[in-house]
């Protein structure tokens, strides 16, 4: 074996141990996901991306920046992974329509009353039943990943700066204003979407486990986590 072929096969060996080695991790975080996304999604095309992030991750990993590689793959894995399933929207234009109509009917109702939007108030301004606004919330959700990220807020702070970028100053000076303004009008939300979004998020329970926790259906659940959803997007509309 020359040089060249032998620089190779021991490159390879050396990347098939390294596969080895992660792919517990890779594995570990797409059944994370799944129990948190809509059961289109199959476990396999999650691996498969976060694969890629894995080898991303050691490509542009620095040491000097602080964090360990478990940590920062981790984060690069899990936004591979994301990143595929934003690839393909599954979720029929209806979906996405009605949700808007939702976010505008509420932001009509508390812009009136000063108060929360209550679900009776706004299908009442929708023109709709309770039944079909509910219904509304329930499609809302499952065609949703994070609504959080769809609403500016990512783990950004150990990525590689050749990805998602800070322009300048400015830039990064108006995403820490969204985050703070984000957390003032969560804080603004009914208790129990508040509570509700605490125990996904903060805590990590998937849906169903949230409702063991308060008692009411998964469906249940779901609809108030996009009604929380929903209500802060129309609450930061006007956020440039």
């Amino acid at each position: 074996m020359n040089g060249a072929a032998l620089f190779k096969s021991t490159q390879t060996d050396a990347d098939d141990s390294f596969i080895k080695e992660y792919a517990p991790l890779v594995k570990r975080i797409a059944h994370h996901l799944l129990a948190r996304l809509p059961a289109i999604i199959q476990a396999e095309d999650l691996i498969q991306a976060g694969m890629i992030g894995l080898i991303e991750a050691a490509r542009n990993f620095d040491e000097n920046k602080g964090a360990t590689f478990i940590t920062y793959a981790g984060i690069r894995i899990r936004g591979a992974m994301l990143d595929e399933i934003r690839k393909g929207d599954w979720a029929p234009r209806s979906v996405h329509k009605n949700s808007r109509k939702v976010a505008q009917a509420m932001r009509e109702v508390e812009n009136l009353t000063g108060k929360d939007a209550r679900d009776i108030d706004v299908a009442k301004t929708l023109g709709i039943s309770l039944e079909e606004y509910h219904q509304i919330l329930q499609d809302s959700n499952s065609a949703k990943i994070f609504a959080f990220e769809d609403l500016g807020v990512n783990e950004e702070a150990l990525e590689s700066p050749t990805t998602n970028p800070i322009t300048g100053p400015l830039e990064g000076i108006q995403r820490e204003d969204f985050k703070q303004k984000l957390g003032v009008e969560i804080a603004k939300l009914p208790e129990r979407e508040k509570l509700v979004l605490a125990l996904y998020y903060d805590e990590e329970l998937n849906l169903r486990e949230v409702g063991e926790v308060l008692g009411v259906s998964e469906s249940r659940i779901s609809q108030i986590h996009s009604q929380a959803m929903l209500r802060l997007k129309s609450r930061l509309v006007n956020w440039k």
